[in-house]
């Protein structure tokens, strides 16, 4: 995935900075914001990811300020104009009360005119039917296999390659209940893009929502 990044940046460089990345596991997105000279603060709650994210940071020749905690419970004190949460990283939340939760945590980082940017998924049927319950090889020797569950609307994914196997639960809502969701929290959606080029959301499976405290 390379697609989001330069949208990522784009949107640092609009605030000025400081940013807050929610999620920021490897740094793949924190990294290119800091080389451009934007504090970053990283929250993500794999000491792994962020040992993986401090080394990528160093051959960059940048500096990510991270932090090990949680998406609901983010260990930073500042307000600043910019939280994001790239990759999916909400569909962590797999209740609308760790999803409330992770919101109004968001609220208590943003500044007076701050915005919140973040991307999910939900999944077109026709993925669903191509992908469940088969091991797909996504990368040379890197397995991928996908377990749906439409009516819990969970999404167990499993990874495998040479060095062993991992796997996560992601949860997605609708776009309209993402949008209801931000509303009760206390956010105005600036906009609800259907891709990282800004084309505005009219169908498929993503969305990338720009929005702000009412």
């Amino acid at each position: 995935m390379t697609e989001d990044v330069p949208f990522y940046l784009e949107e640092a460089r609009r605030s000025g900075g400081p940013v807050v990345e929610l999620g920021v596991g490897t740094g793949r997105i924190a990294v290119p914001i800091a080389s451009d000279g934007i504090r970053v603060i990283g929250v993500d709650s794999s000491p792994g990811m962020l040992d993986v994210c401090a080394e990528r940071a160093a051959l960059a020749g940048a500096h990510v300020d991270l932090r090990l905690g949680d998406l609901r419970e983010p260990p930073v004190d500042e307000r600043v104009p910019l939280v994001i949460c790239p990759f999916r990283s909400l569909l962590h939340m797999e209740t609308d009360g760790d999803r409330r939760r992770a919101l109004r945590a968001v609220r208590r980082l943003l500044e007076p005119g701050g915005r919140f940017v973040f991307d999910v998924f939900a999944p077109s049927q026709e993925d669903i039917v191509e992908t469940h319950g088969r091991w797909l090889e996504r990368e040379p020797d890197i397995y991928e296999r996908a377990d749906w569950d439409q009516q819990a609307r969970t999404l167990t994914l499993s990874v495998r390659g040479v060095d062993g196997e991992s796997t996560m639960r992601l949860a997605w809502l609708e776009p309209d209940e993402w949008r209801a969701l931000l509303g009760d929290e206390g956010f105005s959606v600036e906009a609800c893009y259907g891709w990282f080029d800004r084309r505005p959301y009219s169908s498929g499976e993503d969305t990338i929502w720009v929005a702000s405290p009412s």
